[in-house]
């Protein structure tokens, strides 16, 4: 497996978590291992769960969870990522499975394929940084949230011995950490939880009742649908909402496991190997994905693995589990992954967002988009949705707190001889600007006027109208207007806009 590409500025870190330093390292290599056995043990119930809620048969997500963890422990650009058949994905492709069947579903899943790729060689993933901290925050509360309420159908009218195997699960992972992390504490979990059903006989819920698992391996075939321009108008809008999905969620889930790990991705190759392991898995029957966030975590911080060989291993432990050990496979409770999916969703919160402590110092702004980033992720169970709203929310206040810190002052020592400065100060922009017109005495002041802008920006055409507009109400008054101390990005712009922006300013 190739090694990611170095990236300038990434912490030395990368280098001790490479493929190359795992397999020289039995102990990390052992860790690898194990924590791909425990996300494809993960991945089984989840993506049974997700071809249901797209409305196709199980082993299209099954194959779609291999062809993708396979897939972008090659060509994605954020180690230890998982990337699988996702509920999000299914939600946007249900539409087209129920009006046009599974064969416009792969022909979906390979355009919006090639749509991430252009996306990605675009430079979309540079657009992150204009996702704010506290977007961040709302979208891993959210998470966190939504992993707990999937599992709760699992917890709902089924019988009594699956609370004290979910409460035995909780025990041995909270607790076995303490002893020893030789094993992932969800993987002795799971086994244990396993053999306890099998020879009790404990009559519970199974990986098996989900749907039933497939016994052959996943074979290319190439989407029964015409190729014509109907075909693209019917599928493209599918496919364009489920790239834009997939691209977020895989985006915001590399930056989570850049922060856990303290470690650099390259998220412009994460974007454009989604694709590309998108288009990989439409070939193969499969539903598509992206990033999973949940399986993510079990990965990186539930059983502490750091390189793309976790990731790799996941996907052929779970072809090998559905396939070759598909009765061992369909034997494990699913009390067992329910306890493991609480414990993701318990570490995966941030406590220290919500801590009364840290309300009081954050600004109520901060505090107001990471609640509405949660309120509408849990809303609509979609994690786009809500960090789009968020980013808007943001961009909003942000606008409104930047404005109010504009201000123009009159220089009354400048009075002498005819002349009166104003002096501007602040970020001048739509928001902000739009007030700066009335506040000028355009029928009070001298012969001559003097609009200092030293200590402000000009940053939109909004500004330069209505410093026009203000030039303009001097002009009919007989009055001459001089704009001084314009630095460099605003003269440059002011010079090429001024006069030439009509009378709609």
């Amino acid at each position: 497996m190739p090694e990611p590409a170095p990236v300038t500025g990434a912490p030395e870190a990368d280098a001790s978590y490479s493929v190359r330093a795992a397999l020289r390292s039995p102990r990390m290599l052992r860790t690898e291992v194990l924590a791909g056995l425990v996300v494809a043990l993960a991945l089984i119930p989840e993506a049974i769960a997700f071809s249901i809620i797209a409305g196709v048969d199980p082993r299209v997500g099954l194959f779609a969870s291999f062809t993708m963890a396979v897939s972008i422990a090659f060509l994605g650009g954020r180690p230890a990522m998982i990337s699988a058949a996702t509920g999000a994905v299914a939600l946007v492709v249900a539409p087209v499975v129920a009006d046009h069947g599974t064969d416009y579903l792969i022909a979906t899943v390979i355009l919006a394929g090639v749509i991430q790729v252009a996306f990605g060689l675009l430079g979309v993933a540079k657009l992150m940084r204009f996702i704010p901290r506290s977007v961040m925050v709302g979208f891993v509360n959210a998470l966190a949230i939504l992993i707990f309420m999937s599992q709760l159908p699992h917890l709902i009218d089924v019988p009594w011995a699956v609370y004290p195997m979910v409460a035995i699960g909780l025990v041995i992972m909270v607790l076995m950490p303490r002893w020893t992390k030789v094993i992932p504490a969800p993987l002795v979990a799971i086994v244990l939880l396993t053999l306890a059903a099998v020879i009790a006989a404990i009559n519970v819920p199974t990986v098996g009742d989900e749907g039933e698992l497939p016994e052959s391996l996943p074979s290319l075939l190439f989407p029964d649908v015409p190729l014509t321009w109907e075909t693209l108008q019917i599928i493209f809008p599918y496919a364009l909402a489920m790239a834009l999905v997939g691209l977020l969620e895989s985006l915001l889930t590399a930056k989570l496991v850049d922060d856990v790990t303290d470690t650099h991705s390259n998220k412009t190759r994460e974007a454009w190997g989604q694709g590309a392991a998108n288009v990989i898995t439409g070939f193969f029957g499969g539903m598509g994905g992206c990033a999973m966030i949940g399986q993510t975590m079990i990965n990186v911080k539930a059983s502490g693995a750091r390189t793309r060989i976790s990731t790799f291993l996941a996907g052929v432990f779970l072809l090998i589990l559905v396939v070759g050990l598909g009765d061992v496979v369909a034997a494990i409770p699913m009390a067992a992954l329910v306890a493991v999916m609480i414990m993701v969703s318990v570490g995966t919160f941030d406590w220290h967002s919500i801590q009364p402590a840290t309300l009081k110092r954050m600004p109520k702004s901060e505090t107001a988009v990471m609640v509405i980033t949660v309120a509408v992720t849990v809303a609509t169970h979609n994690l786009a949705y809500g960090v789009v709203a968020g980013v808007l929310v943001a961009m909003v206040l942000f606008a409104r707190r930047v404005a109010h810190l504009t201000t123009v002052k009159r220089l009354d020592a400048s009075d002498a001889d005819g002349e009166r400065v104003y002096a501007v100060e602040g970020e001048l922009f739509f928001a902000s600007s739009n007030d700066l017109v009335y506040q000028f005495d355009y029928s009070g002041d001298p012969e001559r006027i003097v609009i200092d802008l030293t200590g402000a920006h000009i940053w939109d055409a909004s500004t330069v109208a209505a410093l026009d507009a203000v030039r303009t109400k001097y002009e009919a008054r007989g009055k001459t207007v001089e704009i001084i101390g314009l630095n460099d990005d605003s003269a440059q712009r002011h010079g090429r806009l001024t006069g030439n922006l009509g009378a709609g300013h």
